[in-house]
């Protein structure tokens, strides 16, 4: 991403609150997106990504470029986001009413088609890693082994919940008489 080595050099030249400035408004959606799709609640999910950027610029100075910003940066999302489900406790399920509507007002990307939006709720149902697995790859357009680093598993295990993502759809999708796009 462009926008990454821009803020990349202004880390190296030692002028992080620049690079803070640059990085918030670029990774803002991707965050709460990803701590959504662990805490299934939008004000958890907020409110983490508030406590994420928050320790981005605590640490964003000693940032040393071994992995790419945007690897790291889910890196440090994902761990906040498990810390936070491990201390919250309680699950969150589609029966729930709350989330259930949440799934159903989720927006589509904006160049999506009538059948996205049926697909986008069949992807929250999936479990949870197979589910952050397809978020990553396909809304983010993140490579197999970014996709790796940023959950912390291996490649071919994030090929297998891909694997196993797109079986799960198409038969969803299929008992919904919809078709896979």
């Amino acid at each position: 991403m462009p926008a990454d080595d821009a803020i990349v050099q202004l880390i190296q030249a030692g002028r992080a609150e620049q690079a803070f400035e640059r990085l918030v408004p670029a990774y803002r959606r991707r965050v709460i997106g990803l701590a959504y799709s662990v805490l299934r609640d939008r004000a958890a999910a907020e409110d983490l990504a508030q406590e994420v950027f928050v320790k981005l610029w605590r640490v964003l100075p000693r940032y040393d470029g071994r992995a790419r910003l945007s690897t790291w940066i889910y890196a440090i999302t994902r761990n906040a986001a498990i810390s936070a489900l491990r201390t919250r406790r309680r699950s969150v399920s589609l029966s729930d009413p709350a989330v259930l509507a949440e799934v159903e007002n989720r927006e589509a990307a904006p160049d999506s088609g009538p059948g996205d939006a049926a697909l986008w709720r069949h992807v929250e149902a999936l479990p949870e890693k197979q589910r952050q697995a397809v978020i990553l790859y396909y809304q983010d357009e993140r490579a197999v082994d970014e996709v790796a680093a940023m959950m912390g598993m291996p490649v071919n295990t994030v090929k297998t919940h891909l694997h196993r993502a797109r079986a799960s759809l198409t038969a969803a999708l299929a008992a919904a008489g919809e078709e896979f796009p």
